[in-house]
C-alpha cells in the first residue's frame, strides 16, 4: 500500500470552499482505499488531506481523471500553499486489507 499525509493552507476565508472541492472530487477513484480530508482546529487556514491507495501508480493515475483535473483547476487558486507532506507504507487498520 502506499499513503500520503498532508497539510494545504487554503487562502484566507476560503477554508470552507476549499474543503468542498476536495470533498466532491473524492469519488471513483480506482486503487483508492482511504481518502479523508479534515480541519486543522490549530489553524484556521488548514487542512489536512489523508490518503491510501493500493500502490503508488494508483495514486498517480488518479491525478490525470478528469473529475480530478477539474477540481484541481478550480482549487488552485484557493490553495494558499503545502505546509507538510509525508508519503507513508500503510500496514493495515480499520476498512484497509492486511
Amino acid at each position: 500500500m502506499y499513503g500520503l499525509i498532508g497539510k494545504m493552507l487554503a487562502v484566507p476565508g476560503k477554508r470552507e470552499e476549499l474543503l468542498s472541492i476536495l470533498m466532491e472530487s473524492n469519488g471513483d477513484m480506482p486503487g483508492c482505499l482511504n481518502y479523508v480530508v479534515a480541519r486543522d482546529p490549530a489553524d484556521e487556514n488548514g487542512i489536512w488531506v489523508s490518503e491510501v491507495w493500493t500502490d503508488k501508480d494508483s495514486h498517480g493515475a488518479s491525478l490525470q481523471l478528469p473529475q480530478v483535473q477539474a477540481a484541481i483547476a478550480r482549487a488552485r487558486p484557493i490553495i494558499a500553499g503545502f505546509v507538510e507532506q509525508f508519503e507513508t507504507e500503510p500496514v493495515g487498520g480499520v476498512g484497509l486489507p492486511t
